[in-house]
């Protein structure tokens, strides 16, 4: 069955790439595009700015950059993006997109973990991950390592884009009637509301321990973004433990890795994504990686138990999180049609049947 709306599924878009809607300066790597995402590349030049910007309305990007941007950087072999900067690369794909095909960014997950902030640009952008139905033209990526200092080359992948038609989103009538049939997270009683579904924090602990998650050091070695299992945990983060009190005080501009209390399920023809900080809930933002592709958490892909981890930074003041308490929330959409492939079959998918687990760029042993 194939929907009039929804997001598109791994075989629209590659089809869009040989229709010319989506090009790249290079072939797409062979594992690029995912079950309801494609990943964006870096290109060859990364430019250090001033600050953070938006072109707005009347301008390209590179109109912003000749007066913004500090100085350039070659990335064909490699470099080191500094902690505290800002820095904007032209990625290696465009778009020219159909009058009705919209898309979206967010950060990977692995981005996330690691505490760099990314948002994709586009010229005469008003706002940052929002890429309008018909848009034809370059994206850029602002990156902004924030707790580790780490190293990007041209192809580093830290970015993702979905492409939509229409808007696909469950009501909350749909949500509770797929949660019925589906059980999306692990709850007798979801806490559905505004299209999204309640997810609450785990600070119990793992293991004898009572491991609860961790937080991000300062002043560390770089951490290569494209290799895995290449860092001693402890070199770059401290472990967190319950202590029995089943509450965590977050300290202001620290960063921390946490995991939510239920298991996530994103069936086979749905796609999911983390609202991230809600002024509701507390002076926090939680989860800067938002997309959960179709299959996350799915038995039969080997995800039963799936938790959702939770990059968790707070704002301004101290916050106290504590135990189930409501950190953010799911909402999910209809894709177009059935992917080919599903998270974490086949597709070298990192975080499939997750617990509390950090970046792959970490040694788990």
């Amino acid at each position: 069955m194939v929907r009039k709306t929804g997001i598109l599924a791994d075989r629209a878009i590659r089809a869009l790439f040989d229709a010319g809607g989506l090009a790249s300066e290079a072939p797409l790597d062979p594992d690029q595009v995912q079950p309801a995402s494609l990943d964006l590349r870096l290109g060859a030049k990364a430019f250090r700015v001033r600050a953070s910007f938006l072109p707005g309305p009347s301008h390209l990007v590179f109109d912003k950059l000749d007066r913004l941007k500090l100085h350039e950087i070659d990335l064909s072999e490699g470099a080191v993006l500094e902690t505290g900067c800002v820095y904007i690369v032209p990625l290696m794909e465009r778009l020219d997109l159909p009058v009705d095909l919209a898309a979206s960014t967010n950060p990977k997950s692995s981005t996330g973990r690691l505490d760099i902030f990314t948002r994709v640009i586009t010229d005469r952008a008003q706002e940052f991950d929002k890429i309008p139905a018909g848009y034809t033209g370059p994206l850029y990526l602002e990156i902004s390592p924030r707790t580790f200092p780490i190293v990007v080359r041209r192809g580093s992948r830290l970015s993702q884009i979905r492409f939509r038609n229409g808007n696909a989103i469950l009501s909350d009538a749909e949500l509770l009637a797929l949660h019925a049939s589906d059980t999306l997270v692990a709850s007798d009683t979801p806490n559905v509301s505004g299209g999204g579904i309640a997810l609450s924090i785990d600070l119990k602990g793992t293991g004898p321990d009572g491991l609860i998650g961790y937080r991000g050091k300062r002043h560390t070695a770089v951490v290569d973004v494209d290799k895995k299992n290449q860092h001693d945990v402890f070199d770059f983060w401290e472990p967190l433990f319950s202590r029995g009190r089943n509450e965590l005080i977050l300290d202001p501009d620290e960063f921390y890795i946490l995991v939510s209390r239920e298991a996530v399920h994103v069936p086979p023809r749905y796609a999911a994504e983390m609202t991230p900080f809600d002024p509701l809930v507390g002076e926090f933002r939680v989860h800067y990686a938002g997309f959960f592709d179709p299959g996350f958490g799915h038995a039969a892909a080997g995800g039963s138990g799936s938790r959702a981890v939770l990059e968790v930074r707070s704002h301004e003041v101290p916050f106290i999180l504590e135990h189930g308490q409501i950190v953010g929330r799911l909402v999910y959409e209809h894709m177009l049609e059935l992917p080919q492939g599903l998270y974490g079959a086949g597709l070298g998918s990192n975080y499939q049947a997750q617990g509390l687990k950090l970046s792959k760029h970490f040694r788990s042993g």
